[in-house]
């Protein structure tokens, strides 16, 4: 967890983390670039404007939240569903780029700090070609799933079937 805080800190982007258990210990390493909170409204965070990008472990929730939101995600992923998840991301969406990296023969490794810096500077590089069409596919894939969800979307009326067909059935 050092090297993620010390590469962060050194990328000089200004940053939001929250921290469950740590957040007094990081809270003195980050300067007037990083806020640390124990605890956020994750969703009303990445909605808002100047959210730039998500580095997240890719829990479902999490994923959802960010794609709804239209944020391109730095992933990172532990067990579980998280590989999947950062492999839809990366791979099949091209809505974000995965910090991982894999050593032929010797597993997944952590990137240095170094090289986190590094990641982070390129992953928030407005200007860059290569992240103006990464944010620009991530605000489609944001568009399409709040479109979805408003009244007369698709997930609206696939909802009210369901709950119709389960009332109906009910009451035979």
């Amino acid at each position: 967890m050092d090297e993620i805080v010390a590469g962060v800190q050194d990328s000089g982007v200004r940053y939001l983390w929250v921290s469950r258990g740590g957040s007094s210990r990081f809270k003195d390493c980050c300067g007037s670039q990083g806020v640390v909170v124990p605890w956020c409204d994750q969703l009303r965070v990445l909605c808002h404007s100047s959210v730039g990008g998500f580095w997240t472990h890719c829990g479902f929730n999490s994923t959802l939240e960010a794609v709804y939101a239209g944020v391109p995600m730095l992933t990172f992923p532990i067990f579980m569903d998280q590989n999947p998840n950062s492999k839809q991301i990366v791979e099949d969406w091209k809505v974000g780029w995965r910090v991982k990296k894999n050593k032929v023969g010797e597993g997944e490794h952590l990137v240095s700090r170094e090289e986190i810096a590094e990641l982070v500077r390129r992953f928030m590089d407005f200007e860059s070609m290569e992240q103006m069409e990464m944010r620009k596919r991530a605000g489609k894939v944001g568009e399409t799933c709040q479109k979805a969800i408003a009244k007369g979307g698709s997930t609206d009326i696939n909802l009210d079937a369901f709950i119709k067909d389960i009332s109906e059935r009910h009451h035979h």
